[in-house]
Formats: structure tokens, C-alpha cells, sequence
């Protein structure tokens, strides 16, 4: 049973991004994932002017007679979100939690998928595989998701990326299109992600909070880390420990970028602050532009 609060607020999302789906996304996402190959339709006779790189040898030699492979474009889609549900997604300083905007945008791109007729599934992770929903359509399936994605009681709040990673190179045997929503703050997942990014249409959503780019100065505060629970104090009115957080934080941040342009995997940069809606849409329309 959904308690009534949690079904008020899937009720709202549910609102909230199918209109946004219907006004914006529906069309977008229709034009940035066209079909992810060609698959095998049938055989038939040779004609003249076919390509002779699509005979079919052992077809032919059967019936004494040259057939060709006549292929289609593969509509159909699966679609897997892949989010962190680590200590550092439950963390906001202004506007949503990256948990609670991570599962807006997964709802966006969830209902846009089913209206395209794909599969969707969904993977939650902390340092350990939390939670495998494999892909199927329609809005029942998506509403089921979303349930998850809000009503599931993490076990971690630790990260490891390379052991979700893992898991979809096991478990996904067609290629999908994989989205990736994290703040990526993890080390060593590079070659976990590039097996994924070999085999599928991969896209990191990397969610970031504006206090993690740049330090408030507010005298002496108590930090606590989401992930470990170790707690320190800085002292941030010194210029020289401001200075050092944002040098780590703009060399987290390049990491990522390089790190995803090296595997040729777009990267869509949202920052809690600003919402979501432009970053998806500019995101779409590059990928429009590319196709």
C-alpha cells in the first residue's frame, strides 16, 4: 500500500512531466533516438540493381535461386535508467534534492520512451546494485518505476559506479540506450563505463548542486559527508580553503567531462539551481542536430 503522501507526490510528477512530454519532449526525443540499427526483416528474390553484398549464399544454394537479406530500421527501443541513489543524491542547498530531480527527468524521458512504444527499466545503485527493474512498455510500467524510484529504502549510502556499470554489461544483451544520472563523485569506473559505452547509446546526466562548486563563506561550519558519515570543520571565511574547494571541485567536474569525451559519451550537466527542462532540451536538440 502507497502511503497517501508518496501517491500525492507521484501523482504530481506524473502531471508535471507528461505535460512537459506532450508540449516539448514527446517530439524530441522521437528525432534524438531514431532507432538504434537495422534488423533482419525477410528473403526474397534477387532483382536487378539490388545490392550483391545482401545476397543470402546459403538461401540461394538451397533453392538454387539468388535471394537477398532484406533488413528494416529497428524502431523499437529499450531504454534503461541507470540512477545513483547514493548519500550525496539526498543533498540540496537551493531548489530539489538530486534524488528528487533525478527522478523528475527519469519520469520525462519514462513517459517520452512509451510514447515512442520502447521498453523502459531501471537500475538504482549505491556501492552495491540496489534495485533491477527490467524494461518493459506502457504507463502502468512507468507508474511503477517512479514509485520505486521515490519509495525505495536504500541499503547504502556509499557510491561505486563501477559495480552498476558491471551489472548492465551482464544483464543487457541488445543495445539500449542507457542514461546515467550521478554526480559522478567516484574514482576507477573509467573502463566499467567504457565497456558500456562500446556496447550502447550511452549519456551521462551529471547532477550537481551549486554549493559543490563553490564554498559560501559563512565562518566556521560543520560539514558532514552524505556517504561516511565523518564530520569536520572548515572554516570558510578563509580565502585560501575557499580557493582549494573550488580548485577540487572544477577538477572533479573536468574529470568528468574528459572522461566522457575520451568514450564519446554525451554528457548533460544539471545543476540543481537551475532545473532541468533547458539542459534536456539543448541535450535533444544536439543530438537532433547530429543525426
Amino acid at each position: 500500500m502507497i502511503p497517501k503522501e508518496l501517491f500525492r507526490k507521484i501523482r504530481q510528477i506524473e502531471i508535471r512531466t507528461k505535460g512537459l512530454v506532450r508540449n516539448i519532449f514527446g517530439g524530441e526525443y522521437h528525432s534524438a533516438f531514431k532507432g538504434t540499427g537495422m534488423e533482419f526483416a525477410e528473403v526474397r528474390p534477387y532483382q536487378f540493381g539490388d545490392d550483391i553484398r545482401s545476397i543470402d549464399w546459403n538461401v540461394s544454394a538451397r533453392y538454387d535461386e539468388t535471394f537477398i537479406k532484406v533488413f528494416e530500421e529497428e524502431r523499437e527501443q529499450t531504454v534503461i535508467l541507470a540512477v545513483d541513489i547514493s548519500g550525496s543524491e539526498d543533498f540540496a542547498s537551493v531548489g530539489q534534492y538530486k534524488r528528487e530531480m533525478a527522478a523528475e527527468i527519469c519520469a520525462v524521458v519514462a513517459f517520452s520512451a512509451i510514447q515512442n512504444n520502447d521498453k523502459v527499466g531501471l537500475l538504482l545503485f549505491s556501492d552495491q546494485v540496489e534495485l533491477f527493474v527490467p524494461p518493459k512498455k506502457g504507463k502502468k510500467h512507468v507508474l511503477r518505476l517512479i514509485r520505486d524510484l521515490f519509495a525505495h529504502q536504500k541499503k547504502s549510502n556509499g557510491t561505486n559506479l563501477k559495480v552498476a556499470l558491471d551489472h548492465l554489461v551482464r544483464v543487457l544483451h541488445r543495445r539500449s540506450i542507457v542514461l546515467m544520472l550521478s554526480d559522478f563523485m567516484d574514482e576507477n569506473f573509467e573502463s566499467a563505463f567504457r565497456a558500456v559505452a562500446r556496447r550502447h547509446d550511452t549519456i551521462a546526466v551529471h547532477m550537481v548542486d551549486p554549493v559543490e562548486m563553490e564554498l559560501p563563506d559563512v565562518g566556521l561550519l560543520e560539514v558532514t559527508d552524505a556517504e561516511t558519515g565523518q564530520q569536520v570543520l572548515v572554516d570558510t571565511s578563509s580565502e585560501e580553503v575557499r580557493t582549494m574547494y573550488v580548485d577540487q571541485a572544477l577538477a572533479r567536474e573536468r574529470n568528468v567531462e574528459m572522461i566522457c569525451r575520451r568514450l564519446r559519451v554525451d554528457r548533460v550537466p544539471i545543476h540543481t539551481d537551475e532545473g532541468y527542462v533547458d539542459p534536456l532540451i539543448r541535450f535533444f536538440r544536439r543530438r537532433n542536430k547530429m543525426a
